[in-house]
């Protein structure tokens, strides 16, 4: 029987290759389906979803709104924070970010929608997350969202924190903080979509029981992060939720839709169709 091809999108970030590293190197196979690999920033995966260019992708929590028509999310690959998560940052202290300039990671990220939901009238302004904390550094933005590794590394650039959205988020929620997913296009039928369900979890649990290995190569994505940076980076968010949303990580997206519909961000509450073993 002749394979499928499917492209399959993720960032090019030491969570996400540390999630693949088993299916790259070959540890985990599947007879019906080779995986095609797409590495883009998120904001760019969002893009392509929109257009349903990809069989499979991570894509930004918020982003499923966009995409629920052409796409489901799988029950495994999530990105989940508990007391933690995007952070802004600034060359000092400020009081508010009423009139002041952020730098966003794309305003189909969750970390812009979460960001939205606890601050007023910022002026975003759409940087390539890898860039943020330079153009706050430089002066050209009044302060920056980060996303990924950024959240570990702004002190030594000599930044200051003005807001960690993960502890606000905590303080009025036990759930965890969602903000990517992994979706499968809603073409692919039956039988070969629970192939790439099992596939992606068998990944992610290889990865789990043999962090060395799956480490060595995520690292290759660690933008000059130290291993230990980079070990507590990765496992801040491949964890239990990744393995499988269940009910607290499904709860968790629910609530995240529920809070900006209440605040007017958005105007339509999505059905979750999550495909499961």
């Amino acid at each position: 029987m002749e394979k499928q091809i499917m492209k399959l999108g993720h960032s090019p970030d030491a969570d996400d290759a540390f999630m693949f590293y088993a299916i790259v190197s070959g540890k985990v196979t599947s007879e019906e389906i080779d995986f095609e690999h797409v590495i883009e920033d998120i904001q760019s995966l969002n893009s392509r979803a929109l257009r349903a260019e990809l069989e499979v992708t991570a894509i930004s929590a918020h982003g499923y709104l966009s995409v629920q028509d052409r796409y489901r999310i799988l029950s495994c690959g999530a990105s989940m924070g508990k007391g933690y998560g995007p952070i802004v940052v600034a060359r000092e202290k400020l009081s508010s970010l009423k009139g002041k300039t952020v730098a966003v990671p794309g305003k189909l990220t969750t970390a812009y929608l979460l960001l939205s939901l606890y601050a007023d009238e910022f002026i975003p302004v759409e940087v390539p997350f890898d860039g943020i904390m330079d153009k706050v550094i430089e002066g050209n933005v009044d302060a920056g969202l980060l996303i990924h590794e950024g959240q570990l590394t702004y002190e030594e650039k000599g930044l200051v924190l003005l807001l960690d959205l993960g502890v606000m988020w905590a303080e009025q929620s036990d759930l965890p903080m969602p903000l990517g997913l992994n979706v499968l296009r809603r073409d692919i039928p039956r039988g070969l979509d629970t192939e790439v369900l099992r596939a992606h979890r068998e990944s992610i649990e290889y990865a789990l029981l043999n962090k060395k290995e799956a480490l060595d190569y995520a690292m290759r994505f660690g933008r000059g992060m130290s291993e230990d940076t980079g070990e507590k980076f990765v496992l801040m968010y491949v964890n239990e939720w990744t393995t499988d949303l269940g009910e607290s990580g499904t709860s968790a997206l629910q609530l995240l839709f529920e809070k900006a519909f209440a605040k007017g961000i958005i105007d339509t509450k999505p059905a979750l169709d999550i495909l499961s073993d």
